[in-house]
């Protein structure tokens, strides 16, 4: 007999089918309990339950965690790209399906593919392979072209309407536009527009929605990629309400530390000062060579409580997103840059933690408690270098004596245990756009990090370190960061690489960062240095939020949560909660399911960031070389694929590209796993690292895209030819000399 729905008493797996499959609209797991009126104690049984019912391919779960009854898929068919799991996986959907019917589970094959994995929108036919009755394997047959809803790009006006030059470097044709469906849009303008059917003239057709700016505005490159990735801007009128309405934090049963001089070391366009430092050496003479540091953080928890309106737009942007020249918060200025900010002088409610490392920088104790501070200044990490450099000195900086020259202390000790542990140390330098005081950009530089980066990093990292083993101490739901070893393909092509540079990189060894980190080594200062360094990124997995903890393959640690910034991440603010409930002794507010759910979307927030970061750059970068167009340049080739050469610009920032047929004339194989381009003939050898000149034929600014000429460089090595091939060559006839009559 049926277990009516209501009592409180778990259903059979077949009354849990039937109930899902009655649905006509996909349910959540706590959707579910609720239905059963199910106990926290029931609701593991019911997850095991549901997850054998979704193996078994009865249930499908769609990417928003929701459940539905399976359905049978064609053999054949074109499936869409709607998103990426927690791993940077494609969820693969089935084409033109209603998103709120039923789907099957897909997985992609991957072992024979070749090229870029499929990214969102993309469209593949593929032949699917069915495991169970709602999960299949889809192996790619081809690409099909991607046809978008709707398009961002550049108008280019003509007088038979126009057409538009699409920002996205996936879409690789023109979208023609009827005089009709131009509107008010500007020759030279970034539009939104959405995709007609049928073709105009060969091209697919498009109708202007919408005017961003005119393109070479750095405020309308900002907007479009804004707009393009979907990044929620403006705040709602009640989380706006609750954010200017805050008062400061009172002083309650806090500690008192505005007498300790705490200082603030950010980026000179900081405006969003979330960490302040100290350091002492440690009293304790059992600890000598020891030091005693607190790291305190903004309490944002405080203001942001669970549920309000802040709390859901913060969870819905999931970080704050910096761009060159601006900065999208996720939260209200009044918190970001007013009472969460730890500014100088003034009064602030921190979330601390006191650590004890001994001379090795090994933690020896640690402990949270909530607290007043008083930032004693604002340094820059461009002041700090100095004082490191010995340009110049503490008392220049008006700080208290020793609170420089402790937190190195502490710092040197740390970064030993760093060196120690085997933490990833890759030399990759961070693009960077500097703006006048216009806000106009002005020119590009690559940075690397240098020690007074490395300093708060360290001091950062040991203080996530400490959030993580409180949670797992107290057994509360933790976010954990979470880092992946790295991807054994990936690494063969790192053995192939370097076996082909002659250099020593056993294969079948354990791939430690440790060992990564003697590879570096090996090749720092070389012509093969960038191809290594950059080799050994492109074998890295994603770092991704996640409740279940496989540790931080980078950084060498077992257990790993950010805690540091929660102005600016979400995930941060979860841990302060974590943390503040064991203080408090209190019952934390996240449920299991609901964590899960969270730390997909904030990985996936953070992903968009990246990315719109990444774009945002490259289109500046293009903007400040449009002038260069018809130019020669040095350029550096970064990779290798069968259209051409990827390569950088002089700058060390702007990406361009260098199509094959502009080579010289050679029939070329790509050769020492897919480093080098050699053609068989001549002789031509092109590989990564090595530096050409080329000519610069075309800057697009919508793409960001550098289109080159190869002009001279290279190496060319004759091959060797056979012995009467080889005597002709020897001794070519003159060019006015007969050929001689055969009688």
């Amino acid at each position: 007999m049926a277990k009516p729905r209501g009592t409180g008493i778990l259903p059979s797996r077949d009354e849990l089918l039937e109930f899902i499959r009655g649905q006509r609209t996909p349910l959540g797991k706590r959707e579910i309990a609720r239905e059963y009126r199910l106990q926290a104690t029931d609701r593991p049984a019911l997850s095991e339950m549901l997850d054998a019912l979704e193996e078994n391919g009865d249930i499908h779960r769609a990417r928003n965690r929701r459940y539905s009854a399976g359905r049978k898929i064609p053999s054949v068919c074109v499936l869409e790209v709607t998103g990426l799991d927690r791993d940077g996986e494609p969820v693969l959907a089935i084409a033109g399906r209603d998103a709120g019917a039923a789907s099957p589970r897909i997985h992609l094959a991957r072992g024979k593919q070749r090229g870029r994995a499929p990214g969102i929108g993309d469209r593949v036919l593929a032949r699917m392979d069915r495991k169970s009755e709602n999960y299949y394997v889809a192996h790619i047959m081809r690409r099909l072209e991607s046809r978008p809803a709707s398009i961002f790009g550049i108008f280019r006006k003509s007088p038979s309407g126009g057409q538009i030059e699409p920002a996205s470097r996936k879409l690789k044709t023109h979208f023609h536009v009827d005089t009709d469906d131009v509107g008010s849009a500007e020759d030279g303008e970034f539009v939104t527009a959405d995709v007609l059917p049928g073709r105009q003239f060969g091209m697919p057709t498009a109708s202007i929605t919408g005017r961003i700016g005119a393109a070479d505005d750095p405020g309308a490159i900002t907007q479009l990629c804004i707009a393009e990735n979907d990044i929620p801007v403006d705040f709602s009128q009640e989380a706006q309400a609750e954010a200017d309405d805050a008062e400061a934090a009172p002083m309650g049963a806090r500690t008192d530390l505005r007498e300790l001089p705490l200082i603030t070391i950010d980026d000179a366009t900081a405006r969003d000062f979330d960490d302040a430092v100290w350091a002492e050496p440690d009293p304790d003479p059992d600890n000598k060579g020891g030091w005693h540091l607190i790291v305190a953080i903004a309490d944002v928890a405080w203001y942001v409580r669970p549920g309000n309106a802040l709390d859901r737009a913060a969870e819905t942007r999931g970080n704050s997103v910096y761009l060159p020249g601006t900065v999208i918060p996720m939260l209200p200025e009044a918190l970001s840059n007013g009472l969460c900010s730890l500014l100088p002088d003034q009064d602030r409610a921190c979330l601390c933690v006191e650590m004890i490392i001994n001379a090795d920088g090994v933690k020896q104790s640690h402990r949270f408690f909530r607290a007043i501070i008083h930032s004693h200044a604002r340094l820059t990490y461009h002041q700090v270098q100095h004082v490191i450099d010995g340009v110049l000195n503490e008392a220049d900086l008006s700080v208290p004596a020793g609170t420089i020259y402790n937190l190195l202390g502490a710092y040197h000790c740390l970064r030993s245990a760093r060196q120690e542990r085997g933490a990833l140390e890759l030399n990759i330098a961070e693009a960077k756009i500097l703006f006048d005081a216009a806000n106009k950009p002005v020119a590009v530089e690559s940075r690397f990090q240098q020690e007074a980066n490395q300093l708060i990093e360290e001091f950062m990292i040991l203080a996530n370190i400490s959030a993580a083993e409180t949670l797992e101490q107290a057994r509360k739901i933790c976010m954990y960061r979470v880092h992946d070893r790295p991807d054994p393909q990936k690494l063969d092509t790192l053995y192939e690489l370097t076996e082909s540079m002659g250099i020593a990189f056993a294969k079948g060894q354990v791939v430690s960062p440790l060992v990564l980190n003697q590879l570096l080594a090996r090749v720092k200062d070389s012509p093969a240095e960038m191809a290594i360094n950059e080799a050994v990124l492109r074998c890295q997995a994603r770092a991704v939020y996640d409740t279940s903890n496989i540790g931080h393959y980078g950084l060498g640690l077992s257990r790993y949560a950010h805690f540091t910034s929660p102005i600016r991440r979400y995930a941060d603010l979860l841990v302060h909660r974590a943390i503040i409930s064991q203080l408090e002794s209190t019952t934390q507010n996240l449920l299991a399911d609901q964590a899960t759910d969270i730390a997909i979307h904030i990985s996936q927030t953070e992903q968009r960031a990246a990315k719109a970061e990444r774009r945002t750059v490259a289109r500046f970068s293009a903007l400040l070389s449009h002038k260069l167009e018809g130019s020669q340049a040095q350029v550096v080739i970064t990779g290798i694929v069968g259209a051409g050469l990827f390569v950088r610009l002089e700058d060390g920032i702007t990406e361009g590209f260098i199509h094959r047929k502009t080579l010289p004339d050679d029939y070329y194989d790509i050769a020492d796993a897919g480093m080098s381009l050699i053609g068989k003939e001549l002789g031509w050898h092109f590989t990564v690292g090595m530096q050409i000149e080329a000519s610069i034929l075309k800057v697009d600014i919508a793409s960001g895209g550098v289109t080159l000429r190869w002009f001279a460089g290279g190496e060319q090595k004759l091959p060797e030819l056979p012995a009467r091939r080889r005597r002709k060559h020897q001794y070519p006839k003159k060019p006015h000399a007969r050929p001689k009559r055969r009688r």
